[in-house]
C-alpha cells in the first residue's frame, strides 16, 4: 500500500473536482481523486456528526454531547468553534454553514457521501427482489456492501459515533442476511457455505446467519452438518442467554429432520396481481374544543409540510401523562390531511400500560390497510418493516403513533422514504430516536387553560366567577386532562357554582379524588407511568414528592433518598425521561404540582417502613442545616454561632469558595426555606430554627426577604405551640433580626424582649448574646444611648466568655456608635478601630466591612472626610463581593454624607442614587432618610424642583411609619426653607 486513502470502487469520483465523503469505514474526504485531511479524531467526529444529519442543523450543545457525551472539557464550546473553522479551511465554499447557534453541512451533490449511496442502492434492490429480478437485486447489494471499508467511523470518539457505529454496523449484517438469502434462492448454497460459516463464528448469537447456514448446508447434502449446526446454536443460547432458539430456527430443523422436499431446492418466487392502491385514513376524530397550543400547532405543522422533498419528517412528542400529547398529534394529523393524499396511518401503541404492542403486530395491521393480503405479509419483523417501506415508496402517507413506550418499539414502523411523516406521542423522551424532531410539551399557559374551561362550561358561568374559575384551573395545575375533568363535572351539575369546584379542589389531600369524571381519572393516568417504573424508581419518585418547595437540587435530592450522586443522578434523569419528573435546569428537578400530590399519595400507600418518609426528610433538613452552617461559617469565619447549633447526622456539601457557598444558598433559598416551613410540627423543630438562623443571610442581602420573615413568624408560633421556650427563643431571635433590617423598629424591641426571656429561662448562653446586641442596636434607633451601651457591654461580656471573638469585635463596633451618641467622638473612634483589628485576623469577611462601616461613621462625626471615606470605601468593596446588597446600599448612604458634609453635592447625589437603586438596611425609614440627603444634594446643585420632590417622598415615608424625622422634612418644604 502506498499510505493513500482508497476510495472505494463502487464510489470512484468521476474525474470532476466534486467533494465526495466517506463514512462507512474511517472517515474521510476527497476532492475529485485528492483525498483531504480531515484532522483531529474530534474534528473527524464533528465532521461525522454533520454528514450524518443528512444537512440538518446541528446545535453547538448537540455536537458538545456528541463529541464528548456527559463529560465535555471545560473549553468544548471553543473547541468545536475551532474545528468548525478548520473544516471549512478544507472544504468548498458553502458546504459548512453557521445556522442558529449551529452548524450543518450542505449543497453536496448527489453520490457525495457513501451511506446515502449505500442507500439508494439498497433501496433499489428491495425494489428489483419485490419485482422478482434476484439477480439484479444481489447485483445491487454487492455493491452496497463493497461500500463499507471496514469499521464504520473507524477511529472517531465520541459517544454518537459510538451509537451510529454499531447502528450502521446492524445495517451492514441486515443486508448481509438479505443478500445470502437471495444467494440460496437462486440455488448458490455450495458457494455460500463458506461465507456463512466464517459469519456464524463472527457473530455466534445471531440465529439467521446460523439458519440461512442450516439451509445451505441441507442443500448441498449434508444433512448431519446442518442439524449439527442446530444442536450447537441451542447450547450456545442456553448457555451464553439462557433462551432457545426463535420458533424460524427450530421449524427448519425439524424441516430437515422430516427431510421435507420444499426444502431441497429453492422456491421460484410466484409473481402476484397487483393489488389495487388503498387509501387508509385511520385518523381518529379530533376535539371540537381544541385549544391553545398555537405556537406548536405551527411547528409541527411545519415540519410535516417539509416531509415532501425529504427522507422522512418524523416529530415526537413527550410529556406527562394528560398533558394533552395525543388531542394535539390528531389535531395536528388532521389539519396536515392535504399533504399527504396517499392515507394516514394511526396506532395506538399501549406504550403506558403494561403490556405494549408488539411492532410486528401492528405492522400487519398497517400493511393490511394498505391492501397487502394476509398471505403475502410475511413472518419476521425485518421483512415486514421492509415491506412496509417498500409498499409506502412513492407515496405520501401520514403517520400517527400514539402513546409510544420507546424508540426501540417506534423504529421498525417508521416509513423511511421521501413524501412520508411520522408523528410520535410518548410519555418517553426520544432522545435516541436519530432525526427527530423533539418536542417537549409542557401544560398550558394559564389564558389557554381558562379558554378550555370557558369552552366547556360555558362563558356565561365562567364570567361571573372568573376568580373562582381561575382558581380551579390553577388547582388543576394547567394540565389539560385535569382542567377536562373538572370542567365537566361542573358542566353536569347545574346547580353547582365555579366557587363550589374551586372549594373542592383547594384540599389537597381530595384533589385527585375529585378529578375523575366518567372513564377519565387524573390519578389513572398517573398511575400506568408509575406502574412501569423499576422498584429504584419507584422508591425515588415517591420519596422526592415529600418534599414541599419549588424544585429540589441533585445534592439534596441524594440526601432524600440516602444514595450517592451519581446513582441519584442515573435515577431521576431515568424519572425525567418518562415524564414523571421534570427537569428544571441542569441539576435541579420539579414535579408538576398534581404529579406531586400523586407521589405523595403514593409515599403513604406504599412506602414502608413507613418511618422511612421521616427519615427522608430528616436527612434533608440535615443536609440543609450542615451546608448552611458551612456557609456561614465560611462568610463568618471564627464566629461561634455554628457551634451552638443542633447537631446533624447527615453531612452537607463543603466549599473552600465564599462565592460558591453563597451561590449555593441563593440558589436554595426557596426549598431550604419551605424545608423549615415543612418541619414546624414534627420532631425536628429544633433544627428547623437553627436552620433559619444559619441561613441569616438570605434577609441581611434582601433577597427572599418576605420568604424569610414568613417563614420566621410561622417558627415563633410553631416553637410556642410546642412549648420548646429554647427554640422560640431562638425563633424570635431571628425574627428580631428580620424587623430590624427593615426598620421596623417598635416591633422588633417587643420581639427582643420575649427572645431574651425564653433564651434566659433555657439558659441558652448564645441566643442570650446575640438578643442582647440587638437590644442595644434597637436602642440606638431610638436614640437611648446608655441603654444601647449596658446592652452591648452585655453581649460583649458574654460573647468574651464563649470565645466568640468576631462577634465581640461586631459588638465593640456597634458600642463605638453608642458612645457616638453620647458625644463621646474620640473614644468611639478607639473603640471601632479595635474591632477592626480583631476582624482584620480573620480574612476579608462581611463582619470586617461591618467593622469599616462603623470606623467610618465615627471618623465623620471627628470631621476627618478623607480617612472616612477610605473606611468605607473598604467596607462597600467587601460588601459587593459578599453580595450583601442591603448593607452595599446603605454604605453608599454613609458615602453621601461624608461627600455632601464636605461641600461635594455632585458625589453625594451619585452616591445617595445608588443607595436608592440598592436599598437599605432600616427599611422605609432609611429610605426616608435617603431621599432627605438626596434632596439637599439636589438643592445644592439648583434643582431645586426635583429637591422638593424627594423631600415630598421621604415626607409621605415618615407620616406612615410615624418617624420624627417627618418634622425636619416639613421644615425643608416650607417656602421660607427654599428660599
Amino acid at each position: 500500500m502506498d499510505g493513500v486513502p482508497r476510495v472505494p470502487e463502487q464510489w470512484r469520483p468521476d474525474g470532476s473536482a466534486a467533494l465526495r465523503f466517506s463514512v462507512l469505514g474511517p472517515v474521510r474526504a476527497w476532492r475529485g481523486a485528492d483525498s483531504l485531511p480531515t484532522g483531529s479524531p474530534q474534528q473527524r467526529a464533528l465532521l461525522a456528526a454533520l454528514l450524518l444529519r443528512e444537512g440538518r442543523t446541528a446545535t453547538a450543545g448537540e455536537l458538545i454531547d456528541a463529541l464528548w457525551g456527559e463529560e465535555p472539557p471545560s473549553q468544548a464550546l471553543a473547541a468545536v468553534r475551532t474545528y468548525a473553522s478548520r473544516l471549512r479551511k478544507v472544504l468548498d465554499p458553502d458546504v459548512l454553514v453557521s445556522e442558529s447557534g449551529g452548524y450543518a453541512i450542505r449543497s453536496l451533490g448527489d453520490g457525495a457521501l457513501d451511506l446515502a449511496v449505500a442507500q439508494d442502492l439498497a433501496t433499489d434492490a428491495e425494489k428489483a427482489k419485490n419485482s422478482g429480478d434476484l439477480c439484479h437485486a444481489r447485483s445491487l447489494l454487492n455493491k452496497t456492501l463493497n461500500l463499507w471499508d471496514g469499521e464504520p467511523l473507524a477511529s472517531v470518539p465520541g459517544p454518537y459515533a459510538e451509537t451510529q457505529r454499531a447502528r450502521l454496523e446492524e445495517w451492514r449484517l441486515q443486508l448481509l442476511e438479505s443478500r445470502l438469502d437471495m444467494d440460496l434462492e437462486q440455488g448458490c448454497h455450495a458457494e455460500a457455505v463458506s461465507e456463512l460459516t466464517a459469519l456464524t463464528a463472527a457473530h455466534p448469537l445471531r440465529e439467521r446467519f446460523r439458519e440461512l447456514l442450516m439451509l445451505a448446508l441441507y442443500r448441498s447434502g449434508r444433512q448431519a452438518e446442518a442439524l449439527a449446526v442446530y444442536a450447537d446454536t441451542r447450547r450456545l443460547l442456553a448457555d451464553e442467554l439462557g433462551v432457545d432458539p426463535r420458533p424460524g430456527l427450530k421449524e427448519l430443523q425439524q424441516r430437515i429432520l422430516q427431510a421435507d422436499p420444499n426444502l431441497a431446492e429453492p422456491s421460484a418466487p410466484v409473481a402476484e396481481p397487483a393489488a389495487a392502491p388503498v387509501r387508509p385514513a385511520q385518523l381518529p376524530a379530533t376535539v371540537s374544543d381544541f385549544t391553545g397550543r398555537a405556537a406548536f400547532v405551527s411547528e409541527l405543522g411545519d415540519v410535516l409540510a417539509s416531509a415532501e422533498g425529504r427522507v422522512m419528517a418524523v416529530s415526537a412528542l413527550a410529556g406527562i401523562g394528560g398533558v394533552g400529547k395525543t388531542t394535539l398529534a390528531v389535531h395536528v394529523a388532521h389539519q396536515a390531511r392535504g399533504a399527504f393524499p396517499d392515507g394516514q396511518l394511526y396506532v395506538d401503541l399501549q406504550g403506558a400500560g403494561a403490556r405494549a404492542a408488539e411492532p410486528e403486530t401492528v405492522l400487519g395491521a398497517f400493511l393490511r390497510a394498505l391492501g397487502t393480503a394476509d398471505s403475502s405479509i410475511p413472518d419476521s419483523l425485518e421483512e415486514r418493516a421492509a415491506l412496509f417501506r417498500s409498499m409506502l415508496d412513492g407515496r405520501r402517507v401520514l403517520v400517527l403513533l400514539d402513546n409510544a413506550r420507546d424508540a426501540a418499539q417506534v423504529r421498525p414502523l417508521l416509513p423511511g422514504t421521501e413524501g412520508c411523516a411520522a408523528l410520535i406521542t410518548s410519555r418517553m423522551r426520544m432522545v435516541d430516536l436519530v432525526g427527530a424532531h423533539l418536542v417537549d410539551l409542557d401544560v398550558m399557559s394559564p389564558e389557554e387553560a381558562l379558554q378550555l374551561f370557558t369552552k366547556i362550561v360555558g362563558a356565561e358561568r365562567v364570567a361571573a366567577e372568573r376568580e373562582s374559575a381561575l382558581d380551579v384551573v390553577a388547582a388543576c395545575g394547567f394540565l389539560p386532562l385535569a382542567i377536562r375533568i373538572a370542567a365537566s363535572r361542573l358542566a353536569a351539575r347545574r346547580t353547582w357554582t365555579v366557587s363550589v369546584l374551586a372549594a373542592k379542589l383547594a384540599d389537597e389531600r381530595r384533589r385527585l379524588d375529585e378529578l375523575q369524571a366518567g372513564d377519565l381519572a387524573v390519578k389513572a393516568t398517573f398511575e400506568l407511568g408509575y406502574g412501569q417504573l423499576e422498584p429504584a424508581q419507584a422508591r425515588a419518585f415517591r420519596l422526592l414528592g415529600l418534599a414541599d418547595g419549588p424544585d429540589i437540587s441533585l445534592a439534596a435530592a441524594a440526601a432524600v433518598l440516602d444514595l450517592p450522586v451519581e446513582a441519584t443522578e442515573d435515577l431521576l434523569e431515568s424519572l425525567v425521561d418518562t415524564s414523571l419528573l421534570e427537569s428544571a435546569a441542569p441539576g435541579r428537578y420539579r414535579y408538576h404540582d398534581l404529579v406531586r400530590l400523586y407521589a405523595r399519595a403514593c409515599a403513604e400507600r406504599d412506602e414502608q417502613p413507613p418511618s422511612e418518609r421521616a427519615a427522608a426528610m430528616s436527612r434533608l433538613l440535615d443536609f440543609y442545616l450542615a451546608t448552611a452552617a458551612g456557609v456561614y461559617a465560611i462568610e463568618r469565619p471564627g464566629d461561634r454561632l455554628v457551634d451552638g447549633l443542633e447537631p446533624t447526622e447527615y453531612a452537607g456539601l463543603h466549599f473552600t469558595d465564599g462565592s460558591a457557598a453563597l451561590d449555593w444558598l441563593y440558589n436554595e433559598a426557596a426549598p431550604l426555606l419551605a424545608c423549615v416551613r415543612q418541619s414546624a410540627d414534627t420532631n425536628r423543630l429544633q433544627r428547623a430554627v437553627d436552620l433559619l438562623w444559619a441561613a441569616k443571610d438570605l434577609t441581611e442581602s434582601g433577597a427572599n426577604s418576605h420568604q424569610y420573615e414568613t417563614t420566621a413568624r410561622a417558627m415563633c408560633e410553631a416553637t410556642r405551640v410546642a412549648g420548646d421556650p429554647r427554640a422560640e427563643g431562638r425563633a424570635r431571635t431571628v425574627l428580631t433580626d428580620v424587623l430590624l433590617v427593615s426598620g421596623r423598629i417598635e416591633q422588633a424591641e417587643e420581639e427582643a424582649r420575649l427572645a431574651m426571656e425564653l433564651a434566659g429561662d433555657a439558659q441558652d448562653s448564645t441566643a442570650i448574646s446575640w438578643v442582647a446586641n440587638n437590644r442595644g442596636l434597637i436602642c440606638l434607633h431610638q436614640g437611648r444611648y446608655a441603654d444601647g451601651k449596658a446592652f452591648f457591654d452585655q453581649a460583649i461580656e458574654g460573647l468574651r466568655a464563649a470565645g466568640n471573638r468576631p462577634f465581640e469585635a461586631t459588638s465593640l463596633c456597634n458600642l463605638s456608635r453608642a458612645h457616638l451618641g453620647m458625644g463621646s467622638v474620640a473614644k468611639a473612634v478607639e473603640i471601632a478601630q479595635r474591632g477592626v483589628a480583631i476582624h482584620a485576623e480573620f480574612g476579608r469577611t462581611v463582619r470586617l466591612a461591618n467593622s469599616h462601616y462603623a470606623v467610618g461613621i465615627a471618623l465623620h462625626r471627628a470631621g476627618r472626610h478623607t480617612e472616612a471615606l477610605g473606611h468605607f470605601s473598604e467596607a462597600l468593596g467587601i460588601l459587593h463581593d459578599h453580595r450583601q446588597r442591603l448593607w452595599e446600599g446603605t454604605t453608599h448612604f454613609r458615602i453621601a454624607e461624608v461627600h455632601l458634609a464636605a461641600r461635594r453635592p455632585a458625589q453625594a447625589a451619585q452616591h445617595a442614587e445608588q443607595a436608592l437603586a440598592l436599598r437599605c438596611i432600616g427599611g422605609d425609614r432609611m429610605r426616608g432618610n435617603v431621599l432627605t440627603l438626596l434632596g439637599r444634594a439636589l438643592s445644592v446643585l439648583g434643582q431645586v424642583d426635583r429637591a422638593r420632590a424627594c423631600w415630598r417622598e421621604a415626607l409621605n415615608l415618615y407620616e406612615q411609619s410615624g418617624a420624627e424625622e417627618a418634622a425636619e422634612v416639613r421644615t425643608l418644604l416650607t417656602p421660607a426653607t427654599a428660599a
